[in-house]
């Protein structure tokens, strides 16, 4: 009786106990932006080219996606707080030596160290949070636990230019050092012990199979497009990938202790959700990745400018985030999930109007209605889905849920790449045979081109070379804008093929009785709330 009665006060006192594992939670998320804006400073300092650079950025992904599933079964094993405070601990310690590097290659080494314990960390405090939290207050603890995962990449990039631009680019991975610190003694005051529930011995077989699946999964697909889709490494690379996977269902469904239990799809809402958080994440994607390139390619703006104008729409889907989750606990997540898919996709729609001489209010008004929908749509798909995961399911439903936003994000953003350069080239080819230097509209412009460079002093031979570069330039430019213009108007229909899933989502919330109260943990009452 007496461990029954510490439970519940545990739980009637979770609000200090989200605020640290939100620390935690928005370091490892930031650290996947941050070092973004770097890239140019990096290839300066150890004397490389991009693309050897980019191997910073894209080993720390590939770590992250490869220890997720281990969560589950090492907090199961060894205590949630434990191994919270255990990631918290190499991630800090790995950002410290980040910042010492020396060379690349020991910065990736101590990059993969830091994403080992970042990519444990959002599991981890997810499944606690699931654990901790009455299931009747559940939504507002997932949407403010979910704002690190909106806040922490439209900051990071803004952060990172600053510091890199105006103090030294090692403080990007020292300021995770004192926070981290920070959340470890806070985690001992304020986050419960969570005693380990199981002794079961971990799935090897399983996790070499899944580990090593979406490690080369998530490698074929970041760089599909730099190698070529067809190129026999990524042909190799992708195949082996998906069959690692298929081998891991397999085994999964036959051990004896698995080590993700995918059983968990058969609860209540879950799969739906999930299905829903992939479509979210790709039509969130479209935004985040396209349009910065967008206002800094062809608008011109700066990192810095242009990442102060994603900020409001973080704040958006911030306010709406911690809205929806209030809303969710009284209402259900369908009523939330619809119209901010609609939302969603009628403004990733009005992003194919952006153009050179869109104002800088236009964009920042479209992508804070984005982030509305955003804000109402993510998190109570997601709570909705693990809101009828049996405690003992928690850990493997949150790493699945962390497993699925990484590849959507991974391949929504491949797929929507490819889609960008296939289109880009038949703009090309259209603009280029209807715009020759024989037509009627190129030869008016070069004229008015030469006369005003002649005006300048510059030959006629010299002037009429350089005004048909600047159309060349020109007709590349706009292939590009076309291009990205398919990509929102395809990412609006994506998005709009989830009001179809929308409607077979379902919530659960607790049964408010206080008979129920005191005869067992009211987390285990549960009603369907949209079952009508």
């Amino acid at each position: 009786m007496a461990n029954r009665k510490n439970s519940l006060e545990t739980v009637s006192n979770w609000g200090p106990a989200l605020f640290v594992l939100v620390i935690g939670g928005f370091m490892a998320i930031l650290d996947t932006s941050i070092v973004n804006i770097a890239v140019p400073k990096l290839e300066s300092v150890f004397s490389v080219n991009t693309q050897q650079v980019q191997w910073v950025v894209t080993i720390y992904l590939l770590t992250l996606g490869a220890v997720v599933p281990l969560a589950g079964w090492l907090g199961d094993r060894y205590g949630y707080r434990r191994i919270y405070m255990a990631s918290l601990a190499v991630f800090t310690v790995g950002s410290a030596l980040s910042g010492l590097s020396w060379s690349l290659g020991v910065l990736m080494i101590f990059r993969v160290l830091q994403a080992v314990g970042g990519g444990l960390i959002m599991p981890i405090t997810m499944a606690m949070l699931y654990r901790m939290v009455p299931r009747d207050r559940i939504g507002t603890a997932m949407g403010i636990w979910g704002l690190t995962a909106i806040v922490a990449p439209a900051i990071g990039p803004t952060l990172g230019g600053y510091l890199v631009q105006y103090v030294d680019w090692r403080l990007i991975f020292y300021i995770n050092v004192p926070i981290g610190i920070l959340g470890v003694f806070l985690s001992l005051a304020y986050v419960p012990p969570f005693a380990p529930t199981s002794k079961v011995p971990l799935d090897t077989p399983g996790f070499v199979f899944v580990g090593a699946g979406l490690f080369g999964l998530l490698l074929g697909l970041s760089e599909g497009e730099s190698w070529g889709w067809t190129s026999e490494p990524i042909v190799l690379i992708l195949g082996g990938s998906i069959l690692l996977l298929i081998l891991f269902v397999l085994w999964e469904f036959r051990s004896r202790h698995p080590l993700l239990d995918l059983r968990v799809f058969a609860h209540g809402s879950f799969a739906v959700a999930n299905l829903i958080t992939v479509i979210v994440t790709i039509g969130m994607f479209a935004g985040i990745f396209y349009v910065p390139l967008f206002l800094q390619t062809v608008a011109g703006y700066g990192a810095m400018k242009t990442g102060l104008m994603l900020m409001p729409s973080a704040f958006a889907t911030a306010l709406t985030m911690g809205l929806s989750g209030r809303l969710y606990d009284k209402i259900g997540a369908r009523p939330l999930v619809i119209p901010g898919l609609l939302i969603l996709a009628y403004t990733t729609y009005l992003l194919h109007n952006l153009s050179v001489n869109s104002s800088v209010g236009e964009v920042v008004l479209w992508l804070s209605l984005r982030g509305l929908g955003i804000g109402l749509t993510m998190m109570p798909a997601m709570t909705a889905g693990m809101s009828r995961v049996p405690t003992a399911l928690v850990g493997t439903g949150s790493s699945i849920n962390n497993i699925v936003q990484r590849v959507a994000g991974s391949f929504g953003l491949a797929a929507l790449t490819a889609v960008l350069t296939h289109q880009e080239a038949v703009h090309q080819l259209y603009l280029s045979s209807s715009f020759t230097p024989a037509s009627r509209v190129a030869q008016g412009v070069i004229k008015t081109f030469t006369q005003h460079l002649s005006e300048l002093g510059i030959a006629a031979g010299h002037a009429n070379d350089l005004t048909l570069t600047l159309l060349e330039q020109e007709i590349f430019k706009s292939s590009f804008v076309m291009a990205m213009d398919d990509v929102f108007v395809l990412a609006a229909w994506i998005t709009l093929a989830g009001l179809v899933l929308a409607l077979f989502l379902k919530s659960f919330h607790a049964v408010h009785e206080s008979s129920q109260t005191q005869s067992g943990d009211p987390r285990d009452h549960l009603q369907d709330v949209e079952s009508s």
